[in-house]
């Protein structure tokens, strides 16, 4: 089990988890400008399933408040974030996110996760989710991981259920997205149903 707790820690350990066609790491300060690009890219096609974007989200200074915010995350053992690279080209394809990290009588987390555009329907998505899992049930040792998606996101439903999530069911209300409440279909996973 990873242990993140204590002082001194001000980003992210170097690590980097591989799988057949992608990897994962940490965000650095070096990939501003990349995860800019690509998300400005991509904002048609992201903002329709994620928070309102502020004025300011794609700014040096912006990323820079989001590395500190998630240094602090694995710092506390409340959530860790990872960019996923193409393992043929090195370029940055999306990212995914193990929040809401709950200890004690619970051992979960809630996946999240992106996808540039032009990477989409690849298995980049998929790729990187089976190497949090493989993360949150191995380091971590989580017994569950949570995720959800808007009911009409059918490639994000789908991303679930090929890595082996089981639809749970339906909350209402649950998540605002793109400036709506918005219901959600839930799913998780197990530890002991986790095939990697």
């Amino acid at each position: 089990m990873i242990r993140l707790l204590g002082s001194g820690l001000i980003s992210p350990p170097a690590m980097r988890l591989d799988g057949p066609s992608c990897y994962i790491r940490p965000p650095l300060p070096r990939d501003w400008r990349e995860w800019a690009e690509l998300r400005d890219e991509s904002r048609a096609f992201l903002t329709p399933w994620e928070p309102t974007w502020p004025a300011d989200a794609l700014t040096r200074s912006a990323f820079g408040r989001r590395l500190r915010r998630q240094a602090q995350e694995w710092r506390d053992d409340e959530g860790y974030s990872f960019l996923i690279f193409d393992r043929r080209t090195d370029a940055m394809v999306g990212g995914l996110g193990l929040t809401n990290i709950r200890r004690g009588v619970a051992q979960m987390g809630t996946l999240g996760y992106w996808v540039g555009q032009r990477y989409a329907r690849r298995g980049f998505v998929s790729g990187g989710a089976r190497l949090v899992l493989d993360f949150s049930f191995g380091q971590l040792g989580l017994h569950r991981v949570e995720a959800a998606c808007l009911p009409t996101n059918a490639p994000s439903r789908g991303v679930l259920e090929k890595v082996g999530f089981t639809h749970e069911g339906y909350a209402r209300g649950y998540l605002r997205i793109d400036g709506t409440w918005r219901d959600h279909v839930l799913y998780a996973v197990l530890h002991e149903e986790w095939r990697g």
